[in-house]
């Protein structure tokens, strides 16, 4: 159980880091842009930062929750994140709008989406039943070794 709270975590850290150097990418073209830069409305900033919330506390509830509430955590988290990161991507462009530094975007958003599905898949298969240890001596082993 201790190795699929570690490997959340890890999932976790490394779509974080996707989602901050995505935005850095974003602001480096809105900076090289042309058009004046319009200040983000407040429920816009506050938006996004309850989003890159999410994935910061999901790397420190992976380690710290117990079964049941880390694996549901880890499933609602990664559902959300995901379909987010999918509305946030295909669907401005559907109506004419730009993303931002849109192939980079895209490139992240892609592994980002894969990211957030491997952790709802290891969350949704993970199970609390640990593998028997096998007790069988094999030659070579420090028992057998007199």
């Amino acid at each position: 159980m201790r190795d699929t709270k570690e490997r959340l975590s890890l999932f976790w850290i490394f779509a974080l880091l996707n989602y901050l150097y995505a935005d850095v990418v974003a602001l480096f073209d809105i900076a090289g842009s042309r058009h004046p830069f319009e200040a983000l409305p407040p429920w816009a900033l506050m938006g996004s930062a309850v989003l890159m919330e999410i994935p910061i506390a999901m790397i420190v509830a992976c380690r710290l929750l117990p079964f049941r509430a880390n694996r549901l955590a880890n499933i609602i988290a990664g559902s959300l994140l995901t379909l987010v990161n999918g509305f946030l991507t295909f669907v401005p462009p559907l109506f004419g709008a730009r993303t931002p530094a849109l192939p980079e975007y895209l490139f992240f958003a892609t592994i980002e989406t894969v990211c957030t599905s491997v952790i709802i898949w290891q969350a949704w298969t993970w199970s609390a039943v640990q593998p028997a240890v096998s007790s069988e001596r094999t030659v070579g082993s420090p028992e057998l070794v007199a």
